[in-house]
């Protein structure tokens, strides 16, 4: 049972102050006596080359050009002559280097800092309002040229607005009996 008012313990406990923690590996594990009287070191390698990927691309070229059409002449084909990818050492890029100055950097040039004084000053500011005048400016002569091209219509209104009759004489209405009177 948990103890009254403390929590439960949820873990293990813990080996003894003798208790050496990892793996003992009798043959290397001696320490520095082991350490000092021996050296062990790593053997060459006896020609272990990678073997680079086949190049089917030039041999299936190679194949059709000898008149092989089936996939078993294509097989005895590849068997025959196993060409493989060429190794990035002997690529021209890595013989040649390309030829650059001696003080060449490479990478983006930083941009030069901005004047304070012109900050300070609210010249950028400045120069943006001439711009933007500028190019109202030039919008509204835009805008006057159009209106002038334009070629005002003239409707039956307009021209009667234009040219006004003269207003008739006003006459009153008699009765036809009355008139001789």
């Amino acid at each position: 049972q948990a103890e009254l008012g403390k929590p439960q313990r949820n873990c293990y406990t813990l080996p003894g102050f003798d208790f050496s923690y990892g793996l003992y590996i009798h043959g290397t594990d001696g320490g520095v006596p082991e350490a000092i009287g021996h050296w062990n070191t790593a053997k060459p390698r006896t020609d272990f080359r990678q073997k680079m990927p086949r190049d089917f691309v030039t041999m299936n070229r190679g194949a059709v050009k000898a008149g092989h059409t089936t996939a078993h002449e294509f097989n005895l084909y590849y068997k025959a002559k196993d060409i493989r990818c060429k190794d990035d050492k002997y690529s021209h890029f890595k013989r040649c280097l390309p030829k650059v100055p001696t003080d060449f950097t490479y990478g983006i040039k930083t941009r030069p800092s901005t004047p304070i004084f012109n900050l300070l000053q609210h010249k950028y500011k400045e120069l943006w309002m001439e711009q933007q005048r500028a190019l109202t400016a030039a919008l509204r002569e835009e805008k006057k040229k159009v209106i002038i091209k334009v070629k005002v219509c003239e409707t039956h209104t307009t021209l009667l607005r234009k040219h006004r009759q003269p207003p008739k004489v006003e006459s009153f209405w008699h009765l036809p009996h009355l008139e001789k009177v």
